[in-house]
């Protein structure tokens, strides 16, 4: 195969769009292996768990859900799940009326809803969906509107770091030893934060031009108050959770208390929010925070985490034809 030309005929913008596509194979092996790793590691624990007890893995599993009351776990997990729609809405409608447009918080919720289908992919994604709502319908400029869905998405990293320290802090010695980085992580991004405001808010980035750019509007705008105000908000789901998978953990035959679920789940919320094989991770640190009921908690885990976005996709699916209809067979800034 001929080498490229070095010449500076070679087309620079061509090159980059070719290193873009093609991230190095490092990059690409990396998840799909911490992942299968991580359901190894659960496959070893679960067949130990199987042959212990003399049943083959499919008996031992199909014996754990059998033994479920699953008529009070939807008692449990349905509202749960309508309480964090209502209170992630609640943070959009906080956010989109503060830096883009006044808003009902009853015309937010039909477009959070179905965003909810897209985040089967990728939260991201659903989050980009209620961005473009937020233009055709009342009009905002793109790039004010995707400063306020990065804005919403920098305060829940923050959000889930807290609660994370705060989880740690009170389990420490429970979890394993890498999880001791979470209070360094937390300090480096407290350094962060202090110096995000000081350039957007302060003489830090004063005279700097991409201070001024639209996609960061809602940092301008924002002060210290309006950062711990969404923390606020959302962290009323995060203390239902605890009653609810405390009462959740007992259906599957677990004994746990709410101390353990404050330590706990903050920080496996923490590992399930990250993009990648995280999520697997997370399902895995069920297992290890529980020994002696493998089988329980790793099948409480995948529920938990599937009913959880299936669920939700649900509620968007009850909002999805009020949702296209605002979009497209409505006039624009209308409610």
């Amino acid at each position: 195969m001929m080498e490229p030309d070095p010449t500076p005929t070679q087309d620079p913008h061509e090159s980059a769009d070719d290193v873009r596509r093609a991230p190095a194979l490092w990059q690409q092996i990396l998840p799909w292996a911490i992942t299968i790793a991580c359901f190894g590691y659960l496959y070893t624990r679960l067949s130990g768990a199987a042959a212990r007890d003399g049943l083959s893995l499919a008996d031992y599993l199909g014996g754990i859900f059998g033994r479920v009351s699953w008529t009070h776990w939807l008692a449990l997990m349905i509202p749960y799940s309508a309480f964090f729609f209502l209170i992630d809405s609640l943070v959009v409608w906080r956010v989109v009326s503060w830096f883009n447009t006044p808003v009902r918080y009853s015309a937010i919720l039909p477009i959070r809803g179905s965003s909810y289908i897209l985040s089967i992919l990728n939260e991201q994604v659903g989050k980009g969906a209620m961005g473009i709502y937020l233009n055709r319908r009342y009009g905002v400029p793109g790039w004010e509107v995707g400063s306020s869905m990065i804005f919403i998405m920098f305060c829940e990293f923050f959000y889930l770091l807290a609660w994370a320290t705060i989880g740690w802090s009170l389990r420490r010695h429970e979890f394993p030893e890498v999880f001791g980085l979470i209070p360094w992580i937390a300090c480096a991004a407290a350094i962060f934060l202090v110096a995000w405001l000081l350039f957007f808010r302060g003489p830090l980035g004063r005279g700097v031009a991409l201070r001024e750019k639209p996609l960061f509007k809602s940092f301008r705008e924002a002060g210290p108050l309006r950062y711990l105000t969404i923390v606020a908000l959302r962290s009323p789901a995060l203390l239902a959770a605890v009653v609810v998978y405390t009462y959740a953990l007992n259906l599957f035959g677990v004994d746990a208390n709410m101390g353990q679920m404050l330590g706990y789940l903050p920080v496996i919320f923490f590992g399930a929010a990250t993009p990648g094989p995280m999520r697997s991770v997370a399902i895995t640190l069920w297992v290890i925070l529980f020994p002696g009921n493998e089988g329980e908690m790793a099948a409480f885990g995948i529920v938990q985490h599937n009913f959880f976005i299936f669920f939700n996709a649900a509620i968007g699916l009850l909002f999805l034809r009020r949702a296209n209809r605002e979009l497209f067979g409505a006039e624009r800034g209308t409610d």
